[in-house]
């Protein structure tokens, strides 16, 4: 973590336009583990005002490949989503949605994710496991 309380990524940026554009942020991150929030409104809405599925997918997806990544970071290696199973168990309009992740199974060359959100009153909203692949961050020419 730096002195701001962000968690400090080495050579790895984790923000961006498509993640500022969702408002993830982490709050936890090691590579056994990853946490963050997002404040959901109407502009994650679909036309009928309700979170849209890809909102959840997105932070569950984020959450797993950046905790998967700061495990093999040692290694010169990142990970990559190869699968992403998401349930959406509840609907919600707004509200804080926080997401925790945790390393299933952690392999040489693929990792397992698995990614609750739940409400600030720990409703479950969504769940999500992810299947990661373990890859060099500069390719062999």
């Amino acid at each position: 973590m730096t002195a701001t309380g962000k968690p400090d990524f080495p050579n790895m940026e984790v923000t961006g336009a498509f993640l500022t554009s969702v408002g993830l942020v982490f709050e936890e991150v090691t590579g056994q583990r990853a946490r963050g929030y997002v404040e959901l409104n109407a502009d994650h809405h679909t036309p009928w005002g309700v979170v849209h599925g890809g909102v959840y997918t997105t932070i569950i997806e984020s959450v797993a490949s950046v905790g998967a990544s700061v495990a093999v970071m040692d290694k010169g290696m990142f990970a990559v989503g190869v699968n992403n199973n998401t349930d959406f168990l509840s609907s919600l309009r707004e509200g804080r949605v926080v997401a925790e992740g945790e390393a299933v199974h952690q392999g040489r060359v693929q990792q397992l994710w698995l990614v609750e959100l739940r409400t600030e009153a720990g409703k479950l909203v969504a769940r999500g496991t992810v299947r990661l692949q373990n890859v060099p961050r500069e390719r062999p020419s």
